[in-house]
């Protein structure tokens, strides 16, 4: 196959895959990341060596391949870690294909992260992730360039050292010479704003980590805080447009007599489960059956799923709920926020709407099961206690956590109920994290106020799951945070 033909094989194109590169020889055997007809990236043997091919095609294919050429050229340049350029080429009507060594065992710090994001916050492992990460991009300032689009997924590790990929987002401001502190900044600002928010109150320690590799620039904590904030608004905008279009992350087709969203990743397991929703969810195990909505616990081939479909009951609900977006939808939306701002919930996998042009009937969420433990259920041995046992301390720090992040990010579920959230044990042994369920009618607020009557309702309504005169109300009344106080200004 010529490269030109690559752009017209979509997003999986059948591998192996045999293209001629000016003579030689280059099969694709594993695709890493794909955007259909402009760029693929892949695991390929060349001339008997294993290779990581990045293969720009379509119409911004010559402004693509510079981007990537001049970044990958820059890294070298400067001394920076980096895969070697092996090959590199750009043919008119065709496209560009850079090859550089594949590093065979090499782990993103993203990975690297995930393996412990789950520890008590900034613990030693966590900070040898996150100290990796601040030296190799210390070192990139250090020599004038910065990535346009830092993230830990663009650091490997490998062989004791941390080199970094993706040319095409290295930029340069005086190449040798340190990046202003304006730069510095804004650069540090999108790579804090990636983790977690409860890493926030650590940043200034884990800027040693920066200083020790690149000590130009004394670095304002408020001024990077700053930075941090306005980079979070962005990427949340940014994503949740993203929920309901047809990207890289997401497959839809909305239309007049249907909304189908679905994360991309997942799209052909679900399939069979997205055209015969009824008949599963049915056959599933039922875990609610009420008039407005069928809740059931669906098996997919090795995913345990649940399918939620919020029924229309009769004329009179329909003529309520036709014109505005369904309740799946709502879900869909919310749960999807929660996961990006890391509070958990179990991940909202895919969305559908029954139309008949434009007027809403059936709706339904399917998201990953989430098998834990409600609070009633958790907390019930401790009811009855005299006060001379209480629940375990890790079950009441992730509590601490939850709410921190509810107040942070303004947000309010609307049913606050026991059964409403569900403890999930974490891969370290003793760690868990509470999950929120039944978003229906979350609400992330603007308004200080509105949040603070809405904070109210959730710790009241949280709270009266126990009997006011127990032990176990009297603790998690001390523990919960009151409501917030408003100013007037707000």
């Amino acid at each position: 196959m010529e490269l030109a033909q690559l752009a017209e094989t979509g997003r999986a194109p059948k591998l192996p895959l045999r293209l001629e590169l000016a003579g030689e020889a280059l099969e694709l055997q594993r695709l890493l990341r794909v955007l259909p007809g402009q760029r693929y990236v892949a695991l390929a043997q060349w001339c008997g060596r294993p290779v990581l091919a990045k293969l720009l095609v379509g119409g911004k294919a010559e402004r693509h391949f510079q981007r990537e050429l001049q970044g990958a050229r820059l890294l070298a340049e400067q001394g920076l870690p980096t895969p070697a350029l092996l090959a590199q080429g750009w043919q008119a009507g065709q496209g560009g294909w850079l090859l550089f060594d594949y590093l065979e065992g090499a782990q993103s710090l993203w990975d690297a992260w995930q393996v412990v994001a789950s520890r008590p916050l900034l613990d030693a492992a966590q900070q040898a992730v996150l100290g990796e990460a601040l030296g190799a991009i210390a070192q990139m300032h250090a020599r004038g360039l910065w990535q346009a689009d830092l993230h830990l997924d663009n650091l490997l590790r490998h062989a004791g050292r941390v080199s970094i990929i993706d040319g095409g987002g290295v930029c340069v401001e005086v190449a040798g010479k340190p990046l202003s502190r304006a730069r510095v900044l804004e650069n540090l600002g999108m790579f804090f704003a990636q983790l977690p928010a409860e890493v926030q109150p650590f940043i200034e320690e884990l800027l040693v980590h920066y200083l020790l590799a690149n000590g130009e620039h004394a670095l304002p904590l408020e001024a990077l805080l700053a930075e941090v904030a306005k980079v979070r608004r962005w990427r949340l905008r940014d994503y949740m447009r993203k929920i309901a279009r047809d990207c890289s992350l997401f497959s839809a087709r909305i239309g007049a007599f249907g909304l189908r969203v679905v994360r991309r990743d997942c799209l052909d397991e679900l399939a069979p489960l997205l055209n015969q929703a009824d008949a599963l969810l049915t056959r599933g195990r039922a875990l609610k059956l009420g008039g407005s909505a069928t809740v059931a616990q669906v098996r997919q081939g090795e995913r345990e799923l649940v399918v939620k479909r919020y029924n229309v009951k009769n004329l009179g609900h329909w003529l309520k709920r036709f014109w505005r977006p369904s309740r799946a939808w709502h879900s869909w939306v919310e749960g999807n926020r929660l996961h990006l701002l890391g509070i958990a919930t179990p991940q909202p996998l895919a969305v559908l709407e029954r139309r008949w042009c434009w007027l809403r009937g059936r709706a339904y969420l399917i998201t990953e099961y989430c098998g834990g433990q409600d609070i009633i259920a958790r907390f019930q041995p401790y009811l009855d206690k005299d006060g001379d046992e209480s629940p375990p301390e890790a079950d009441l720090l992730a509590l601490d956590r939850l709410f921190a992040a509810l107040l942070r990010e303004r947000i309010s579920h609307g049913d606050f109920k026991g059964s409403n959230l569900l403890w999930i044990n974490q891969r370290d042994e003793g760690q868990g994290r509470w999950s929120l369920i039944d978003l229906d009618a979350m609400q992330q607020h603007r308004s200080a106020r509105s949040f603070a009557r809405a904070y109210a309702r959730d710790r009241a309504r949280f709270l009266r799951n126990w009997p006011a005169d127990s032990q176990l109300f009297k603790l998690l009344d001390q523990r919960i945070p009151l409501t917030p106080a408003v100013g007037s200004a707000d």
